[in-house]
């Protein structure tokens, strides 16, 4: 029986000092499995030395493929990029800080022999997240599963395995130029577990998302997941419109009775708080907008770099 072919995928950013032993690790874990492999890195418009150390591996490596972003597009595209090119029978996308274990492949592997086309990664303990993360990370679930017709499992990474079934399936449809990978594979069905870890502090370097870089995601995921906030904002703003009938109509009365509705302050903070509310509704559907925007331009979601030297 043939052999089955695995591609890792593996986003890279800046991560200079992380790449050798990142490399030596993982084909070590490779090699303790029955199953021939690629290994795709991603360099999504690194500008400290990744590119130079990435050509260099690949020249040495028969197994390695790396391509290189014309400049960052972010990691969703890097994910895409690696999931475009591949050729396994399975695919796994991972980052190369080391936080995605690569001894855990041995796992999702064998969870994929048991007929699974999608295993997720669901982190159970973060050694380097603080208290305000670790909040804000369920909080953000919990809500993205309140909106979604959906089930997302909370705490699911971008580190994941899918099935060759699913990855046709990503390289046809689901374009979207703004896209939450880790939820796209869990609304397009079929046979999926997860597999519980402990995500370990990084080895080296820092992290590379920022604090706006995750609000920037998680409008991404939202936005990508359901059209709720929009509906929401249709009831709020028909809420605050029976309000203001029922306080013309109050005020209209008072007046025949000689008794006019009056107060500087009631008036300014009713005005303020409808303002508040309607540039918030306003800005929920300038994202959508938005979004739309950037979809209709048919944009490519990335741009690759080779270089004649490459």
């Amino acid at each position: 029986m043939q052999k089955k072919t695995i591609t890792i995928v593996v986003s890279v950013y800046n991560e200079e000092d992380m790449l050798s032993l990142f490399l030596k690790e993982l084909k070590k874990d490779l090699q303790k499995i029955d199953c021939n492999y690629e290994i795709i890195f991603v360099n999504d418009g690194s500008i400290d030395n990744s590119r130079n150390i990435l050509n260099t591996i690949e020249k040495d490596e028969e197994a390695v493929k790396v391509i290189n972003f014309s400049r960052n597009f972010g990691h969703e595209a890097a994910m895409i990029a690696g999931i475009d090119y591949s050729i396994g029978d399975m695919v796994i996308c991972m980052d190369s800080d080391l936080q995605h274990p690569p001894e855990l492949i041995k796992d999702m592997v064998e969870e994929y022999e048991k007929g699974f086309d999608i295993i997720n990664m669901v982190s159970i303990k973060r050694e380097d997240a603080g208290f305000v993360k670790k909040i804000t990370s369920k909080l953000f679930y919990k809500f993205l599963n309140k909106i979604s017709k959906i089930e997302i499992e909370p705490n699911a990474s971008d580190f994941f395995l899918i099935s060759k079934k699913v990855v046709n399936i990503l390289k046809t449809d689901y374009r979207e130029r703004n896209r939450f990978i880790r939820g796209i594979i869990q609304m397009i069905g079929f046979k999926k577990t997860t597999i519980s870890f402990k995500v370990p502090a990084r080895a080296k370097g820092k992290s590379k998302y920022s604090l706006f870089k995750l609000m920037i995601l998680s409008a991404s995921a939202i936005a990508s997941s359901s059209q709720l906030p929009l509906k929401i904002s249709l009831m709020v703003g028909v809420l605050f419109g029976i309000l203001s009938i029922i306080v013309s109509v109050y005020s209209v009365i008072m007046k025949f009775m000689g008794n006019p509705f009056s107060g500087y302050t009631t008036i300014i903070v009713l005005i303020s708080i409808s303002f508040s509310i309607l540039f918030f509704v306003l800005g929920i559907i300038g994202e959508y907008l938005g979004y739309l925007f950037v979809e209709i331009k048919k944009r490519p979601i990335y741009i690759i770099d080779k270089s004649e030297e490459e």
